[in-house]
């Protein structure tokens, strides 16, 4: 499926044909990547991506790096600051200047301030990207922030943000939309502190090996595969130090299979690209965590479209259709699957705001489907700039 193929939609206020300015001049587009998450590295690297394949003839780019402290600063425009080398994970460091978004008599600008001084206007910004991964960013906290700024920005609005970065409560909806979960429990602090025998029966009664998870962390931050009572609590621990809302999940024997949902322009279904499989290469990884997923590029088979029966693809891309409205999202999201040995699909999760290098499983997937990754970014930056603001 190509972009090509869709009708465009009737430009909102503000913006041309194509989503230019109403002055005729290039749309700013504020690049809004770190953050106060443990997902602050993946963000920044994420942002590498964008940064380096980012239409410059078409979008004037303005990088704005959040540090882990939550003070907004101006950023390196240089794709190779932002990207993994020698091991080390990138990071936004401090300044004594403060960016900020205001509202002036000349629409929304970008203000940066340092103590004692007057505050000096950076321009008008036309839409946010927001490449923030985790809590504090993916979670409709800045959501949030752009919509009382009455700014547009892509992705996902405030309660679909919400509702895909809690796993627990991203897991009702989709029970209610009637789509297929695994046996899980959800434990809260409370739970936990005054009753964890209770918890551990109730993990029990899963059977192992679990899951044990953060509720609203991504990048499989905090994740830990237990294979038996033992190692439970230690797990519990780890996961309670990045959320002290936990999920844990029963291990499902099948095979991960990952579906990427690009909103559709006007009043047009969500588009569905082929599905993609992730496969570990490397045995040292029980799961596609951290490690695998950034840092060692050999630990996992990436592959797309999947070696599934054509029959199977096509449900999983019904599903992830399905799964991206039940939560509300919009522009982007990535929904996780798994696929048995018996031809079951089990939804796993959505991620609104998914890994997005060109090496990530998203962008891959649209290539595989036709959509090569600054196309992608174009079409994002596109659909949020003729969104309208406010309640949708």
């Amino acid at each position: 499926m190509s972009i090509e193929e869709t009708t465009a939609p009737t430009p909102a206020p503000g913006t041309g044909a194509s989503g230019a300015a109403a002055n005729g001049r290039r749309p700013r587009v504020a690049v809004l990547f770190g953050g106060r998450s443990s997902e602050h590295a993946v963000s920044c690297v994420t942002a590498a991506g964008v940064l380096g394949h980012i239409d410059r003839e078409r979008y004037d780019v303005v990088p704005i790096g959040i540090t882990k402290a939550g003070q907004w600063v101006q950023a390196s425009a240089d794709p190779s600051a932002w990207s993994l080398s020698a091991g080390t994970l990138p990071e936004v460091e401090p300044s004594e200047a403060t960016v900020m978004l205001a509202e002036t008599g000349e629409g929304h600008q970008l203000m940066v301030g340092a103590p004692n001084e007057v505050p000096v206007e950076l321009g008008a910004v036309d839409v946010v990207f927001p490449l923030l991964h985790g809590p504090f960013g993916e979670d409709g906290t800045v959501q949030g922030l752009l919509e009382l700024s009455d700014t547009r920005y892509v992705g996902a609005g405030v309660l679909a943000s919400a509702v895909g970065m809690d796993k627990h409560f991203m897991k009702v909806v989709f029970e209610a939309a009637g789509l297929s979960v695994g046996p899980y429990v959800a434990v809260t602090d409370r739970q936990w502190s005054t009753d964890p025998q209770a918890v551990r029966d109730r993990v029990a009664a899963l059977g192992f090996p679990v899951f044990v998870k953060p509720a609203r962390a991504g990048s499989s931050m905090g994740i830990t595969k237990v294979d038996g009572p033992v190692g439970l609590d230690a797990a519990i621990a780890e996961a309670r130090s990045h959320d002290l809302k936990l999920v844990i999940e029963a291990g499902i024997v099948g095979r991960e299979i990952e579906c990427a949902v690009l909103q559709g322009r006007g009043t047009d279904a969500p588009r569905t690209s082929m599905p993609g499989e992730i496969a570990m290469a490397d045995a040292s990884h029980d799961f596609y965590d951290f490690t695998a997923k950034y840092v060692q590029g050999d630990a996992v088979n990436l592959s797309c479209p999947a070696d599934i029966p054509a029959e199977a693809a096509e449900r999983i891309r019904e599903l992830a259709a399905v799964a991206f409205d039940a939560v509300g999202a919009e522009g982007l999201s990535r929904v996780d699957f798994f696929y048995t040995a018996d031809g079951d699909i089990l939804i796993n999760e959505i991620n609104t705001m998914p890994g997005f290098t060109p090496s990530s499983m998203y962008p891959q997937m649209w290539a595989a489907s036709g959509i090569g990754y600054a196309e992608l970014i174009d079409e994002l930056l596109q659909l949020a700039l003729n969104r309208k603001t406010g309640l949708r």
